[in-house]
C-alpha cells in the first residue's frame, strides 16, 4: 500500500539493500546540489512521485511531510553500484541525518515511490521531516499546494 514503511523487496535491478532515494528539491537535476553530490555517482534519473506526503517550503530546501493523500513530485535516483555506499553516507551528512538521533531534521525511510515514466512502484530512501518538525510545519509552515518544489 502506498505510503506505508516497506519491510524488505528484492528487484533484480537493485543491490541488495541498495535502494535507490527519491529526491524532490536541491538534489533535483537542474538545482544548487545536484551537481555537487549526484553527479558521476548514479546510474540513472527517472521522474517519479511519493504518495502520502506533502512539500512544505524550508529556508532554501523543502520538506517531504508524511500526510495521507499528499503527492510529492521528484525523481528517482539510481546510483552506480560501486558508488552506493559513498552517495548513501554523502546524502546523509547534506541532510544531517544519523540513525537515531533526536535531534535530526529529516528522518532517512523506506517508501513506495512510482516512476512516472513505466508507471512502476518501488522501494527507495526518502530524507522526510523529522516528528517535531513536521509537527511545526504543519501547524506554521508553508505548504507547496503543487507537492513540486519546483512549482512554488
Amino acid at each position: 500500500m502506498c505510503g506505508e514503511r516497506i519491510a524488505f523487496v528484492t528487484f533484480p535491478f537493485f543491490a541488495p539493500g541498495a535502494l535507490p532515494f527519491f529526491v524532490y528539491g536541491t538534489l533535483r537535476p537542474g538545482e544548487v546540489n545536484h551537481d555537487l553530490f549526484l553527479r558521476g555517482r548514479t546510474r540513472s534519473e527517472t521522474p517519479a512521485r511519493l504518495t502520502g506526503a506533502v512539500l512544505y517550503d524550508g529556508p532554501g530546501y523543502p520538506y517531504a511531510v508524511e500526510e495521507p493523500g499528499g503527492i510529492v513530485y521528484g525523481e528517482l535516483v539510481t546510483a552506480l553500484p560501486d558508488r552506493y555506499e559513498e552517495l548513501l553516507a554523502a546524502l546523509d551528512r547534506l541532510e544531517e541525518y544519523a540513525p537515531g538521533d533526536p535531534s535530526n531534521l529529516y528522518e532517512r525511510v523506506a517508501r513506495e515511490v512510482r516512476s512516472e515514466e513505466d508507471g512502476y512502484a518501488v522501494p527507495a530512501w526518502v530524507y522526510v521531516a523529522a516528528p517535531s518538525v513536521a509537527e511545526h510545519l504543519r501547524g506554521q509552515g508553508k505548504l507547496i499546494e503543487s507537492g513540486d518544489w519546483r512549482v512554488r
